[in-house]
């Protein structure tokens, strides 16, 4: 059988099959396919009126006599009264095909907005496969590119080519399946203190942004979904704002002159408000225009003054109208005049790449008319949670050994807080190969793996032999200087041609939260864009005095208050700190750096200065 697909273009439009215009995406439709899609080869084209009974007959000639593998329409699938190419391939269709439609559509909403306003047709007439696609050029060949990796393994099932569908449904559904080679048997030779450097956490901090590097993916992305991305170029405005000289003040505009004083008396000739054009009013000697705020200024006039500096001398006749008034403070030039440009140059830099897009940032791109622009893609991160004594928290009954799994719920709302998609790739039991096959599960999803437990040194703890044996993966660290979370461990590796980013974090609740705000936060924002990624750090003062661990500094979870005398914000215990205490992050907003303590320093005094990281910024 021909593995090569016969393809037929057919063109749907009255100006085209008129002479009246190129058909342009017929062209550039077929080019791509040439050049594009070996798979395919177009054999068949042509371009009809608008016609609904045109459209059918030669639908049923390619599907029926030259038995064609696909036929692409393009054009008539929008909300004019003429455009009836969906309703002409409905009426010759044995199936349809919703997905290929869903899938276009949703496709194109990531471009524009106007997609939703396209009505297509997909579906199959005896083993032909038709497709309607826009009638726009961009349009059409972004279409097709969306169904194109689908279109082949479309044609098979019509075929009814079985070697190659049982082929392609092999590869769906085989996963990538590693065996491991940890041995979870000999307890005896396990390493009795940890292999890694302890490190310090600014120096940890380092290496998992240089991990992360400076090249991102970009998407393109629109001013009702971007909030919270960081955009990927510079925006430059098209037009000046104000496009024309505008009133700043509710008055009346006028000529300044010699004769324009206090006390002189102006007709009113007119107004102008916003919206309106400024070619609508002139504005001579002796005479005003009462204008709005916003409005543009009319030709001839100079200045605005303010309805505060005038009052009423005479009512139209009708008495709904002012006719004169008489001007209180002596005007000059440009008064409470916006000059075109005075906001906004034509051709200023209004954002730069790389800034991250909050409420008034999109309030700018819209203001410049962009609406659609590239963005950098946040990264996915997927959920592991690993111990043999974990269940899940919808299960009603705590099982004797058991508790229940806090961590995943913890961190994915931490993430959804941050703005970053989570993936929850299950709970881990105590097993090398379950650890290698939830790790590759996770990788198949997601850019960043985040673990808890599994990472200290009990026998049980197989997860980064797990990496390094199994995945080959770079360990960068695996001991750090800090109190909660010393055996956070950060590792890389490639898999399926792809870097991935391996956060293995302690499995007590407060030690895996507090790693994630130091680690997993600052790297979903480096491969977001976000050019300072980590949370703010402030000066604050202890509230009270508190006892420092003299192996390693710590960060005490606190309630920051800004009501004190001095200024300097008071950082305030929230209690009990041990790592498997969750309670101690209620309420709390800074993690408070306590310094490592020594012979001659036991303790933090009241009062005593000390730098604390803001979680909320």
């Amino acid at each position: 059988m021909d593995a090569t697909l016969r393809v037929g273009i057919l063109t749907v439009s009255d100006r085209c099959s008129a002479g009246e215009a190129k058909d342009v995406s017929g062209d550039t439709l077929s080019a791509y396919i040439q050049s594009h899609w070996p798979q395919g080869k177009v054999t068949v084209r042509d371009c009809i009126p608008d016609e609904k009974a045109q459209i059918t007959n030669v639908l049923m000639d390619w599907t029926d006599q030259e038995r064609l593998d696909i036929i692409f329409t393009t054009g008539g699938t929008g909300f004019s009264p003429r455009d009836v190419t969906p309703e002409a391939t409905k009426a010759v269709l044995d199936k349809a095909a919703p997905g290929l439609v869903v899938a276009m559509i949703q496709g194109s909403m990531q471009s524009t907005p106007m997609a939703m306003l396209s009505r297509p047709v997909c579906g199959v007439r005896n083993r032909t496969l038709i497709i309607n696609l826009p009638g726009s050029v961009k349009g059409c060949v972004e279409n097709f590119m969306i169904v194109e990796k689908q279109l082949k393994h479309a044609v098979d099932l019509l075929r009814d080519a079985k070697g190659n569908i049982e082929n392609v449904h092999s590869q769906i559904q085989k996963p990538l399946k590693l065996k491991t080679k940890v041995n979870a048997i000999n307890v005896a030779d396990r390493a009795r203190r940890s292999p890694f450097e302890t490190i310090q956490v600014e120096i940890a901090q380092n290496i998992v942004i240089t991990q992360c590097g400076d090249e991102y993916l970009t998407e393109t992305r629109t001013l009702r979904n971007a909030l919270g991305f960081v955009i990927a170029e510079d925006v430059d405005a098209k037009d000046p704002l104000p496009p024309f000289p505008a009133s700043i003040k509710d008055g009346y505009a006028v000529k300044v002159g010699p004769q324009l004083k206090e006390g002189s008396l102006l007709n009113v000739t007119g107004d102008s408000t916003a919206g309106e054009s400024p070619e609508k009013c002139q504005v001579d000697t002796n005479f005003s225009v009462r204008i709005s705020t916003g409005a543009p200024v009319p030709s001839g006039a100079d200045a605005v003054i303010q309805i505060e500096d005038t009052e009423l001398v005479e009512k139209t006749e009708d008495g709904n109208d002012e006719k004169v008034i008489r001007i209180l403070k002596t005007p000059i030039v440009k008064q409470d005049i916006r000059a075109i440009g005075s906001d906004i140059q034509s051709g200023e830099r209004v954002l730069q790449k790389g800034t991250r897009l909050g409420p008034t940032e999109l309030g700018i791109l819209a203001t410049v008319g962009i609406t659609q622009f590239k963005v950098f893609k946040k990264p996915i991160v997927a959920l592991i949670s690993t111990g043999n004594e974990l269940q899940s928290p919808n299960d009603a009954i705590l099982i004797k050994g058991k508790i229940r799994d806090s961590n995943k719920t913890t961190l994915a709302s931490l993430m959804a807080q941050e703005g970053f998609q989570t993936k929850d790739v299950g709970i881990a039991k105590d097993s090398p190969q379950e650890l290698l096959d939830t790790l590759c599960a996770g990788f198949s999803v997601a850019d960043i793996i985040v673990c808890t437990g599994g990472v200290s040194m009990g026998e049980k703890d197989y997860l980064k032999r797990v990496l390094k044996t199994d995945l080959d993966a770079d360990i960068h660290f695996g001991s750090l200087l800090m109190k909660p979370g010393k055996p956070t461990t950060f590792a890389t590796c490639m898999y399926q041609e792809r870097k991935k980013y391996i956060f293995a974090l302690p499995g007590n609740p407060v030690s895996a939260t507090v790693s994630s705000y130091l680690f997993v936060v600052p790297a979903c924002r480096k491969l977001s864009g976000w050019s300072h990624p980590f949370h703010p750090k402030i000066k604050v003062q202890a509230e009270k005095q508190l006892k420092v661990d003299p192996t390693r500094p710590e960060y005490h979870r606190v309630t920051v208050s800004w009501s004190t005398s001095c200024g300097i914000p008071v950082a305030q215990s929230t209690g009990n700190q041990i790592s498997s205490r969750l309670l101690s992050f209620n309420r709390a907003d800074a993690l408070l750096m306590l310094p490592q303590g020594s012979d001659s320093k036991k303790v933090v005094e009241s009062g005593e200065f000390l730098e604390a990281i803001l979680l909320s910024a």
